[in-house]
């Protein structure tokens, strides 16, 4: 059974920058697609990032200058790099398997809120 646990979230100011973790039980891991997802407040979630098993990765174009996707196949660990944040990306950031994430393992999720 996979599960998934995200961390690393918080408060920071516009043009900040934050390191999400999100570590990954259960052997698909390595050989995975994985994605991390947003929710913000009154939107439906979406995919932001995503990672291939041998590393090949794209973003959405609202992030794709500012946000980088890496893993740690040897820690069953993914991660999203946020730099130049600004209040628009305020969301709950969580992490699934892509395209199709399994509906009925979503984590806690992480809570980043951009604000001054």
């Amino acid at each position: 059974q996979v599960q998934f646990v995200e961390s690393g979230g918080g408060l920071v100011q516009p043009g900040g920058s934050l390191r999400l973790s999100c570590t990954v039980s259960g052997s698909i891991f390595s050989t995975s697609v994985m994605a991390w997802y947003r929710q913000g407040p009154g939107k439906q979630r979406e995919s932001v990032a995503w990672i291939s098993s041998n590393g090949v990765r794209s973003a959405v174009s609202s992030v794709r200058d500012r946000f980088t996707i890496s893993r740690d196949n040897a820690k069953n660990t993914v991660y999203l790099q946020m730099n130049s944040l600004n209040p628009e990306d305020t969301a709950v950031y969580y992490c699934n398997l892509y395209p199709n994430p399994r509906g009925g393992a979503w984590g806690q999720g992480t809570q980043v809120t951009v604000s001054s």
